[in-house]
């Protein structure tokens, strides 16, 4: 047990005082926004999984509303035509003979029924599906679920060959980005073969997570060796 020190004596020389110590608060944990993957719950992503846009589709809707258009005005006309007391258009009278006349199995009667199928199952199709094959839904942060945003394939092939091509030993890189597949072909000019395909193989994963995909595309890596 020791004794406090007492002030010093006539004939002592004064000694230096002990550092003074700050008081800081010790940092906790940080706080988690929700935004980010929980690695508590296992899951890869805690955001909202948004779905790929929907194209407007205007090159086929403005196909077939002038189709109909033409179709309608000319109809129109010839049916005015009538009212007024002029004899129908000739297209008309053949079309109307024409239906007529033939059998159900004809061949153009078949064939034409067989282009009107396609172009009713093409058109159901276009209304059923969203479109943008070319785009990539990302992932919605969880503080603005509403949010949507994709990503065009060629600028995450971009990114993940510009990552590709940080890796030692790869001398070129090739990405191409589909839906549910990742396809990276290497050269390797030095190093291990196989190395370079781990480090290659783990670099496109995290850049792939970077990119903060709905639904991440699975990553196919091949190398190969060039020595020229």
């Amino acid at each position: 047990m020791t004794s406090a020190p007492g002030p010093p004596g006539p004939g002592s020389t004064p000694s230096a005082s002990p550092a003074t110590v700050p008081l800081t608060k010790e940092p906790g944990p940080p706080e988690r926004d929700g935004s980010g993957p929980d690695p508590a719950s296992g899951q890869r992503d805690a955001g909202h999984r948004s779905h790929r846009p929907w194209s407007a589709r205007r090159v086929p809707a403005a196909l077939v509303a002038s189709v109909i258009l033409v179709a309608a005005v000319a109809a129109l006309i010839d049916v005015v035509a009538v009212r007024a007391g002029r004899p129908a258009a000739a297209w008309r009278r053949r079309l109307a003979g024409e239906l007529a006349t033939r059998s159900v199995d004809d061949l153009w009667m078949l064939t034409g029924a067989a282009v009107a199928a396609a172009v009713g199952v093409w058109l159901i199709v276009l209304a059923l599906t969203p479109g943008l094959r070319h785009r990539l839904p990302q992932r919605s942060p969880a503080q603005c679920p509403r949010l949507r945003s994709s990503l065009d394939r060629d600028g995450a092939a971009g990114l993940l060959r510009d990552a590709a091509l940080r890796v030692p030993g790869v001398g070129a890189a090739r990405v191409r980005v589909r839906r549910h597949r990742i396809r990276a072909r290497a050269d390797v000019r030095f190093r291990d073969p196989r190395q370079v395909k781990d480090d290659l193989t783990a670099v496109l994963d995290e850049e792939r997570d970077r990119l903060a995909l709905a639904r991440p595309p699975r990553i196919v890596v091949r190398v190969r060796r060039r020595t020229d």
